[in-house]
């Protein structure tokens, strides 16, 4: 499949502008991780105090500059857009007006932002018919800009150098190492991670912090479980997460093996979802623990 950009967009001066800017969002975001630590400033950084969906200045101070560079530098291109900050004053469908639709998390990992474990990152995916293409996920902590041009995936360092995806070979389910949520999990989750018996649990905040660690190989399989009547990830946790992901050979679906659907009512990616490292595997991977499940009687 080869993505042919709006009328006047080329694609390397796109990719080159978005990581300027991801740099410029990096910035902001170490500089308010800094301020989280002196708790005389926490307070003023916290926008909401919500515990389930706190907000801080950082957030918006993202969300304010990512949306409105690139509508600076791209004036007339007929796109959309799509944030988690927006989304929160609307639960409506965006696009349907243009089959491309710009989707970001200004900070995944909110919580992991103000514990200070250093696990958060920004997402931004520009999506095409709903399907996530180009993906930028931005760790600053790390000072990695992991980024997909649609064909490839590379991460670039703060310093100039790269990394590249890490190809592995076909692993059995004894031998998987598991990448989980460190702030989103339930009991019934627990209960197959148990009965799974991976070979090592890595605990991880933020899906884009996840993804990556399956791309540089420090992890094989992550799982997400939201149950019905509970919260759960949103299009924008997922959309650059998978295009990094899928261009780098692995695969993100449902625990039928199916593509992830974006843009629908809630925003909502609900279910059981699995993410790997091999695309290859990816259909036996998802059977084996279908028939785990039914196996020990668990259902979401």
């Amino acid at each position: 499949f080869i993505l042919k950009l709006p009328i006047g967009v080329d694609i390397d001066n796109l990719i080159s502008d978005l990581i300027n800017l991801s740099w410029e969002a990096s910035e902001i975001l170490i500089y308010y991780s800094k301020k989280l630590k002196d708790k005389n400033y926490k307070k003023k950084i916290i926008e909401k105090t919500n515990i389930k969906d706190p907000v801080t200045v950082a957030d918006l101070q993202v969300n304010e500059l990512i949306f409105k560079r690139i509508n600076e530098k791209y004036p007339n291109v007929d796109w959309e857009f799509l944030s988690e900050e927006d989304a929160k004053l609307s639960n409506a469908v965006c696009g349907k007006e243009s089959d491309w639709l710009w989707i970001l998390d200004p900070l995944d990992g909110t919580k992991d932002f103000i514990q200070g474990t250093g696990n958060y990152a920004m997402h931004l995916s520009l999506n095409f018919k709903d399907r996530p293409y180009i993906g930028f996920v931005l760790i600053p902590e790390r000072e990695e800009l992991w980024l997909s041009n649609s064909f490839e995936t590379i991460c670039l360092k703060k310093d100039g150098s790269q990394l590249s995806p890490c190809r592995l070979d076909k692993k059995d389910l004894g031998e998987i190492i598991l990448v989980s949520s460190k702030n989103h999990r339930n009991l019934v989750l627990k209960n197959l991670i148990e009965k799974i018996n991976f070979k090592d649990t890595k605990i991880m905040g933020s899906i884009g912090c996840k993804i990556a660690s399956l791309i540089k190989g420090e992890s094989d399989v992550y799982i997400s479980l939201s149950l019905p009547g509970q919260s759960s990830p949103k299009d924008w946790d997922f959309a650059a997460p998978e295009a990094i992901l899928i261009s780098s050979g692995g695969s993100i679906t449902n625990i039928n093996n199916e593509s992830l659907i974006y843009n629908q009512p809630g925003f909502r990616q609900s279910g059981l979802i699995i993410a790997s490292n091999n695309s290859v595997d990816h259909r036996k991977l998802c059977s084996e623990i279908r028939q785990l499940m039914l196996k020990n009687k668990i259902t979401i």
